[in-house]
């Protein structure tokens, strides 16, 4: 995103719920909630035998079992359900190893510590190379990837805009002058990232360049943590981190999860206006109503255009259903600037990538490989 990452879930959640229970809305998951109340994983696990298991004793019903923590500046939600071979305490203790792994990644890529090693990375722009790790180094080529494809209006060396806007804790209304934003715009440009794969270094080309991964990392991270817990024996589970999120596997019923399409205009996080199928693939959502304000019947949020060093303007919101979290993450913020038409055809022009788009005025837009999948409610709600 050319922007922090929305903390809260925009994908609701509250259709995840107990086995026995329909896809009916229940709660949806809100900053600061209980995980326990508003999110709900996939199906039966494997693994580790439960000392409590008896072959006399019927089989219990799978239990949900979820832990919330904080990392990446936002909200994480990892859960998944016991079975006959996996008890709670083996349940938890896997997603509290898949939490770890997402808190390792946050200190490689956070520009809000010094050592980190996007850090050392801005520093050092227009000065040297920086030696980084395969993970940094992969995330970074993603955004290029993503970048290229969609004619720059991904751009990670955004930073350059950091303090003009300010849209997390210290949000507040005032637009800055149109002459510092084009100071800062001259600074970017992912054309002067500068790689070596073979030393595994990044270079910013020019100085005073910054960089930041606050719209990719988090899906980067989401994928490291369902590998943790494939790896762990989990074959059917959910993390959530924002608005970045996987499913994998099924209901322990056998049928697939469906999660409900935040209306962005809605009262709150539980007023969605579609609902979508979701089965090992990722979401995630890029939208203009949770870090914004309203000044003089416009509305400025963070999802940054390069192009004007303005908000992006030609939509309310964006999902995005990709294999993996990586792609989904790196997807959403490019369609969300670049508008429905156009980008849609990038949408298609990616393998197993689908998008749900609501326009700046109001209209649902559905792509192609989408098609029987989603299920249109109603209309969003509209308003300013």
């Amino acid at each position: 995103m050319n922007g922090p990452r929305c903390s809260s879930l925009l994908l609701s959640l509250a259709a995840l719920l107990a086995p026995a229970a329909c896809d009916a809305p229940g709660r949806a998951h809100k900053e600061g909630a209980p995980a326990a109340s508003t999110a709900a994983a996939a199906g039966p696990a494997t693994g580790a035998a439960s000392p409590a298991a008896s072959a006399a004793s019927p089989p219990a019903s799978p239990a949900r079992v979820a832990v919330d923590a904080r990392a990446m500046g936002t909200s994480l939600v990892l859960a998944a359900y016991t079975s006959a071979a996996m008890d709670e305490a083996a349940v938890r203790s896997r997603l509290e190893k898949a939490i770890g792994e997402i808190r390792r990644l946050e200190a490689l890529m956070t520009t809000w510590r010094p050592d980190s090693e996007l850090s050392r990375v801005n520093t050092s722009a227009g000065k040297g190379a920086v030696p980084v790790s395969p993970e940094s180094l992969a995330v970074i080529e993603k955004s290029l990837w993503i970048s290229e494809r969609s004619g720059g209006v991904f751009d990670i060396t955004f930073e350059a805009m950091h303090g003009l806007w300010k849209f997390d804790e210290d949000i507040d209304d005032n637009v800055p002058r149109r002459d510092d934003v084009e100071r800062a715009r001259a600074l970017i440009d992912y054309r002067q990232i500068k790689i070596d794969r073979a030393q595994r270094t990044v270079m910013l080309g020019k100085p005073g360049m910054r960089m930041s991964l606050g719209g990719i990392a988090k899906g980067y991270a989401v994928d490291a943590a369902a590998g943790v817990l494939r790896a762990e024996g989990l074959s059917s589970f959910l993390v959530q981190a924002g608005g970045d999120l996987y499913i994998a596997g099924k209901k322990p019923d056998g049928s697939p999860w469906r999660a409900g399409i935040r209306d962005p205009r809605g009262k709150d996080t539980n007023d969605y206006f579609a609902m979508i199928e979701v089965e090992d693939h990722a979401f995630s959502t890029a939208g203009d109503y949770e870090r914004s304000f309203i000044k003089e019947g416009r509305r400025y949020h963070h999802i940054i255009d390069p192009r004007t060093g303005f908000p992006a303007s030609e939509s309310r919101s964006v999902t995005i259903w990709a294999k993996d979290a990586l792609t989904a993450d790196a997807v959403d913020d490019a369609v969300f600037i670049l508008g429905p038409e156009k980008g849609l055809e990038l949408v298609e022009s990616i393998d197993d990538c689908g998008a749900v788009i609501v326009d700046r005025n109001n209209k649902v837009w559905v792509s192609k490989r989408l098609g029987g999948k989603v299920e249109v409610l109603r209309q969003p709600t509209d308003g300013l």
